[in-house]
């Protein structure tokens, strides 16, 4: 990695997005920022030389293609990619329609997919760079009213892990960043959230109780974006990419706990598991 980077950020028109471009900007680097409007996306990140402001929409190929274009006909080159953007799509499993659930897989899975297809190309030819990638504590540990979420999550992780050691022979190295809760746009109704569409008489009261718990969470959340940012940009700038980062005191503890209980439930049926081998 060179001293000085190009970054293409997904996601850049608000929340996490919009702080991780002037991160990067701050600490020297190049950036295309990405998101629906690009107007809207030079409007929130601010005014710099090295700045490009592109559209994408993370679930169409072919505008992710044109995206890599640009940023190679202005730049030369993509160094970092962070799969950025995201949505919420919040409900009970029941509550929330198919159409919704594959709607919530479209834009936090398949959307990252698309968008990495389009970019890996120029990462080998260069035969370097990093596939930096923002999934959640609920990548790793899953909750009620967040099945959608978490599922599409969840997904990103595995394919993360995997694509690691598919990448590291062309000098790509990866890194799934899994924050806690960070003061974003994450929970804004009608901006990234989503509420469930159907009603199941069952879950009506605990769905009107946890829509009102999250509504009032929303500027709340003890995580601080600009920081959250600041710390993707340096281990960026490390040589090193850990395979994940856990972000965040709240991550750390809800990770740590789900660890120690898979950890108590392979010793609790340590022997039965052991037993299925081939009595050979």
């Amino acid at each position: 990695m060179s001293e000085e980077n190009v970054w293409f950020v997904t996601g850049a028109g608000r929340g996490l997005g919009i702080d991780i471009a002037r991160a990067a900007l701050a600490a020297g680097h190049a950036v295309v920022a990405t998101g629906r409007d690009p107007e809207r996306v030079k409007a929130a990140v601010g005014e710099h030389d090295n700045l490009l402001a592109v559209a994408l929409d993370v679930t169409d190929p072919a505008a992710a293609e044109a995206a890599v274009q640009i940023a190679l006909d202005r730049f030369g080159r993509i160094d970092v990619l962070v799969n950025n953007a995201g949505s919420f799509v919040a409900g009970f499993f029941e509550n929330l329609s198919p159409d919704q659930f594959r709607a919530q897989m479209e834009t936090n899975f398949f959307g990252p997919l698309t968008v990495t297809r389009a970019v890996l190309p120029v990462m080998r030819g260069q035969r370097s760079g990093q596939v930096i990638t923002i999934t959640s504590t609920a990548a790793f540990v899953g909750a009620e009213f967040t099945s959608a979420y978490a599922a599409s999550k969840f997904a990103l992780e595995g394919w993360m892990e995997s694509i690691r050691d598919e990448l590291k022979p062309f000098g790509i190295s990866t890194m799934a960043v899994e924050p806690g809760f960070f003061r974003t746009e994450l929970l804004v109704e009608g901006a990234s959230t989503t509420w469930p569409e159907l009603d199941v008489a069952d879950y009506a009261e605990r769905t009107a109780a946890t829509i009102e718990t999250w509504q009032k969470m929303n500027g709340q959340q003890g995580g601080d974006p600009r920081k959250l940012a600041e710390a993707i940009v340096t281990l960026s700038d490390a040589e090193t990419l850990p395979l994940r980062f856990i972000a965040g005191a709240d991550a750390m503890r809800a990770v740590e706990r789900t660890l120690a209980t898979i950890q108590g439930q392979i010793d609790a049926n340590r022997d039965l598991s052991a037993s299925l081998s081939y009595d050979d």
